[in-house]
């Protein structure tokens, strides 16, 4: 499933037209080949605050991990391409620690592993 599939938007004190809300999901749609696991939800908030500055909430439910970014810009294109950004950033540390823990793993059974003294190589 992709990030953009199973998508909702909540919009508090505007609306957003169509473009913008393609464009939204082009900029989630980028994510998708980070991901090691299938994306089971993904929650957009935007919202307009008194400044006239947008805040925009981006959620990402896969069934092991919640990854969560928010960014209050100008504009809405600004905030989501920052959040993503940052979401991009969550899940690279994600990966790359995922896998720090099963390289050490193989590891310490490496030097668990006891070699025949009669082996040839």
């Amino acid at each position: 499933m992709s990030t953009t599939e199973n998508v909702r938007f909540f919009f508090k004190g505007l609306g957003v037209d169509a473009k913008t809300r393609e464009y939204i999901e082009k900029r989630l749609s980028s994510l998708d080949n980070k991901f090691m696991e299938e994306v089971l939800q993904t929650e957009v908030e935007i919202d307009l605050d008194k400044k006239g500055k947008f805040r925009v909430e981006v959620m990402i439910k896969t069934p092991r991990n919640l990854f969560r970014a928010e960014n209050t810009t100008e504009s809405i294109e600004g905030s989501i391409d920052l959040t993503v950004e940052e979401l991009q950033e969550q899940i690279t540390h994600q990966k790359d620690k995922v896998r720090t823990i099963r390289k050490r793993g193989a590891l310490s059974l490496k030097k668990k592993a006891v070699i025949d003294q009669a082996a040839r190589f």
